[in-house]
């Protein structure tokens, strides 16, 4: 999708942009109403509505959206939720997710599908392209949103501090590659951290002001809500409880360090423990019947993995002091075998005063909830990103791409 660049189309286009984001923070509008909040002329708050009307975005208000009062009421206008999608992609390490949202906040739909490790980006985004469009029948359109998140293993669009602070900073392939594809900006951040949001907003933790949400994949991180805001980290690196160090003695890490908890409660790590413990499991799925047939090596294992878990969010308890914590990712799968012995671990280590007033939650948003974290990230409504920021995660073209669209 590409916009007209003269001066006075980026005005214009900035114009619909504001009023769009009322529409769709505040619902249902009069042009009354409208007017008051934009503080544009009378003249081009209708000219700017026509053409939003004439395009589809915006349609006039069934009578149940609005409220109820004496006398004929004024003409409302809304979104219409037909017009177009924010798409989230999750490009996980063995996986790509995508969901959408229409314009009124409503989950579209989402789609997964595995891959190798190795793929190339260039064939990941390929996937994510055919995943959107299994969506909704292949109808998707970006509509008057224009905008896609997504989620990438690892830090994103921070520099070592030995770089040019100066200096741009590179994008990140799968950046140019999805503008490429849906010619729109791409707002990435970590997949994990989007998780969490994604959990926070349509979640287990819906409505929670302090959570901790731990993903147990083939890599383990998470994300913090602190305050109702998702906190980032000065360098983006909030949220790696995957490389707290449980055992000093452990295993070496892919991070640099060693006996991470990463090295102990990945993917990789349960499931190489437990083949070498005598039992037989070449992924999550067989792990988890052999536990609902009582297999005794798999209890005991992740009887211990759960402790280990428990420790470390305990001490991130006691330093953060969260009112929920969540666990997703496919080892959260194995159930009560693994989140039974968090719990204890948890409730055993964490401070007195505060060990009943936690709770501990399975997450519900499953695969789908990092590229919900990236929608949220593209609407950046929620008062969750009231201190995130909105546009230095968009790759430097891409940004001053958007700058110049501003009124």
């Amino acid at each position: 999708m590409s916009h007209p660049r003269g001066p006075l189309a980026q005005l214009r286009r900035g114009h619909e942009e504001l009023v769009l984001g009322l529409l769709r923070k505040h619902g249902p509008l009069s042009r009354g109403e409208l007017g008051k909040l934009c503080q544009l002329s009378r003249t081009t708050l209708y000219d700017i509505l026509a053409g939003l009307v004439a395009g589809g975005a915006v349609v006039t208000a069934s009578p149940q959206d609005v409220p109820r009062g004496r006398g004929r009421p004024a003409e409302t206008l809304t979104l219409n939720p037909e017009a177009g999608q924010a798409i989230g992609v999750d490009f996980a390490r063995r996986a790509v997710h995508v969901a959408a949202v229409n314009l009124a906040h409503e989950i579209v739909g989402s789609a997964s599908e595995p891959h190798d490790a190795a793929l190339p980006w260039e064939h990941r985004v390929d996937l994510a392209e055919r995943l959107v469009g299994s969506l909704n029948d292949g109808g998707l359109r970006l509509g008057a949103l224009s905008a896609i998140g997504a989620g990438v293993v690892g830090p994103v669009g921070w520099p070592e501090p030995e770089d040019d602070p100066d200096a741009d900073e590179p994008a990140h392939p799968v950046q140019s590659l999805l503008r490429e594809r849906f010619g729109a900006p791409v707002l990435l951040d970590n997949n994990t951290r989007l998780a969490a949001l994604g959990e926070a907003i349509w979640g287990a933790a819906a409505g929670d002001r302090d959570v901790l949400y731990l993903r147990l994949s083939h890599g383990v991180g998470g994300g913090l809500v602190v305050g109702g805001a998702l906190h980032r980290g000065a360098y983006g690196l909030s949220g790696e409880f995957g490389h707290i160090t449980v055992d000093p003695d452990g295993a070496p890490c892919d991070c640099g360090g060693t006996g991470c908890l990463e090295t102990v409660a990945s993917i990789r790590a349960v499931l190489d423990a437990y083949r070498a413990a005598g039992g037989r499991a070449d992924d999550v799925p067989e792990l988890v019947k052999a536990i609902r047939a009582g297999d005794g090596t798999a209890l005991t294992l992740l009887e211990g993995v759960g402790g280990t878990i428990g420790g470390v969010l305990a001490a991130v308890c006691n330093a953060i002091g969260p009112s929920v914590i969540v666990i997703g990712g496919e080892l959260a799968e194995t159930g009560p075998a693994l989140i039974e012995p968090v719990e204890r671990a948890l409730r055993a280590r964490v401070m007195p005063v505060s060990r009943h007033r936690v709770s501990l939650r399975r997450a519900t948003l499953g695969e789908a909830a990092g590229a919900l974290g990236g929608i949220a990230l593209v609407l950046h409504e929620s008062p969750l990103l009231s201190r995130y920021p909105a546009g230095p995660d968009l790759a430097p073209d891409l940004l001053e791409d958007t700058k110049q669209r501003q009124p």
